[in-house]
């Protein structure tokens, strides 16, 4: 009955995705967004909340039955990347797009909402709807949400991502930490400018940021345990503005990838002291603007039980037990203050130009994923009120 009932709604989840995937809107700004999303909730009779930590939304259906309050999280947000595919459905906006598959996530919730508002007699308990804007950019939307009460009274929460580097029909997750950890640093290095050839009259801060770089790559190799994933990455270095004069200042921006807290800490203690030591070796000053980012995103161990029971039993996806991934999640705020698992859709298929990664200006998805996925979330919705008799 389920999957008979979501095929008949897909067609709905398709144009709406492909709408949002015309009009995407960056961090911060999905105020047509998130309007859009109201607009659709209210056109199926489900009470909805805006400007929800910003321009978030959350839905509320309540059942007639008795039982718990399951969350359910779509992101909405766009990328800053000019679309580079040519379909009918490209993004009609100059430099942004949904390049992580953003769209396909609220589609599919819209699709998970419509479906429960047409079965509130014999829905348990409640469940509630969170389109969260802001997931590409720290600090993130989830906290503001948070904090605005979207987790109020709420016993479990579940979300996906629709994967492309997994084939569609397949679904993963893993117990406890499964996505990690993000910070950002930004470093100014500070020397004293001159002319090209006469560097010993001047302080060259480009030659202390190129030192420096390499100096960071042994943070991981030399200063953490190498049985702990963990990365720093170096994305931009910036310094000088011709061939023949010695640059004053220097930039350099990374981010750092990790799963554990204290591992976290001794890769910032160690970014901060090679700094110093760098800038101080080569004669120059130095400055370190350290963000942290989202915390480790970690499933919990029932409810990743509860993903493996039910996907193959439920949806008929294979269930693959993900590895540890690099990119980072603020899904991760949600599931510390409740029980809860974040799994991934095969999204992924090559025949429909489906095999782009995450973040590529060609990105795109075989839509087919988000019938798998709104098929997954409402079985763990369901099983949970089951279980929660």
């Amino acid at each position: 009955m389920r999957e008979e009932t979501l095929k008949s709604l897909f067609p709905a989840m398709v144009e709406r995705r492909r709408y949002l995937h015309r009009h995407p809107e960056l961090s911060f700004k999905e105020q047509k967004t998130g309007a859009y999303i109201a607009d659709e909730l209210k056109k199926l009779g489900i009470d909805a909340a805006v400007g929800i930590g910003g321009n978030g939304v959350v839905g509320t259906i309540r059942g007639h039955l008795p039982g718990k309050t399951v969350a359910l999280r779509a992101d909405m947000d766009a990328l800053p990347i000019q679309d580079e595919k040519t379909c009918e459905y490209a993004s009609l906006v100059p430099g942004v797009m949904h390049a992580c598959g953003h769209d396909g996530h609220t589609a599919v919730l819209l699709g998970v909402a419509e479906y429960f508002s047409t079965r509130r007699e014999t829905l348990q308990g409640e469940i509630r709807l969170i389109f969260q804007p802001a997931e590409e950019v720290c600090p993130g939307g989830a906290l503001s949400m948070i904090e605005a009460g979207a987790l109020d009274g709420v016993d479990v929460i579940y979300g996906v991502h629709l994967w492309t580097p997994i084939p569609v029909g397949a679904a993963a997750s893993r117990p406890g930490p499964m996505m990690a950890s993000t910070d950002e640093f930004f470093i100014e290095l500070s020397g004293r400018g001159g002319h090209g050839g006469m560097p010993h009259a001047a302080v060259d801060s480009v030659v202390a940021g190129a030192a420096l770089v390499l100096q960071l790559q042994s943070v991981v190799s030399r200063s953490v345990n190498p049985l702990d994933p963990a990365v720093v990455t170096i994305g931009s270095i910036h310094g000088g503005t011709a061939q023949n004069v010695i640059a004053d200042t220097c930039r350099l921006a990374g981010t750092v990838r990790c799963f554990k807290e204290e591992t976290r800490r001794i890769i910032r203690e160690r970014i901060e002291q090679l700094t110093e030591g760098t800038a101080q070796a080569y004669g120059a000053g130095a400055t370190v603007e350290y963000m942290t980012g989202y915390p480790s995103l970690v499933n919990h161990p029932e409810e990743y039980e509860r993903f493996r029971e039910v996907a193959e039993r439920e949806t008929g996806l294979s269930s693959e037990h993900s590895p540890q991934i690099m990119p980072a999640e603020d899904f991760a705020y949600y599931l510390q203050r409740v029980p809860g698992c974040f799994m991934l859709v095969g999204a992924g298929n090559p025949e429909k130009n489906a095999m782009y990664p995450h973040h590529h200006p060609k990105f795109d998805i075989d839509e087919k994923a988000m019938l798998h996925a709104a098929s997954l979330l409402i079985a763990m919705a369901e099983a949970y009120q089951e279980s929660s008799i």
